[in-house]
């Protein structure tokens, strides 16, 4: 079957899957490690108990999946989107919070400004574009910008995150991740009154003409999930 066929016979079953508008087929998609453990795992398997006849094959990686025609039916990003031919859809935010262990905080004095920040050891999470220059800002407009020398640099944010709960040194970590250990407190919020650009969680589309129901009901249970992690 040449290509033409292919993509023929692909849409004609796209198609017919859209009139059932009953997912079905594998769900394949991408997601960051950290934030698809945590988010997207219980998503994908509360898609599975509605739809038992489905299957699905997540994808959790810190380094972004290329999102190739037929490889995927969604990615999940956490961040700000670069300028793309995919198509998008905002689903949810989070912020980004600077923390380190108390006991780390103890040791190193009073931090009460970004300029504090430059003594202290830093790990940075290379998963991110820059990991290691940061822009603080307070309600009053006040603005500071930091730019670290990482004592440690590690690959992946999930890793970062049992670095600073061994007291390696301070990093920024997004708020889902660390509601826990933060109410515990085995991790500290730093400098509470300067807040770090919000981010945004997309699903992220091929730029295929028919998208299965599969994905749509996927992406509705996971903005479930959102709404009620952000209400608890």
């Amino acid at each position: 079957m040449n290509d033409g066929a292919q993509a023929e016979a692909h849409d004609s079953f796209a198609e017919i899957a859209e009139a059932s508008n009953r997912p079905q087929g594998t769900l394949r998609v991408a997601a960051p490690n950290d934030y698809g453990t945590i988010m997207v795992v219980p998503a994908v398997a509360e898609f599975l108990r509605r739809y038992p006849d489905c299957h699905a094959d997540l994808r959790l990686n810190d380094r972004r999946v290329d999102l190739l025609e037929g490889e995927l039916d969604v990615s999940i990003r956490v961040g700000w989107l670069a300028d793309s031919s995919f198509k998008a859809r905002r689903m949810g935010s989070f912020n980004q919070l600077l923390v380190a262990s108390p006991n780390l905080l103890d040791s190193l004095g009073k931090v009460s400004s970004p300029e504090d920040l430059a003594t202290l050891p830093f790990v940075a999470n290379t998963a991110l574009p820059d990991p290691t220059s940061w822009s603080f800002s307070r309600t009053d407009g006040t603005e500071a910008k930091f730019h670290a020398g990482p004592s440690l640099s590690i690959d992946t944010t999930q890793a970062v995150h049992a670095a600073l709960l061994r007291g390696a040194g301070i990093s920024v970590l997004p708020d889902f991740s660390v509601p826990a250990d933060l109410a515990a407190g085995h991790l500290a919020h730093v400098l509470p009154k300067w807040s770090l650009p919000t981010g945004g969680i997309f699903a992220v589309f091929p730029s295929a003409r028919f998208r299965p129901p599969r994905v749509a009901q996927f992406t509705e249970i996971l903005i479930e999930g959102i709404s009620h992690a952000r209400n608890d």
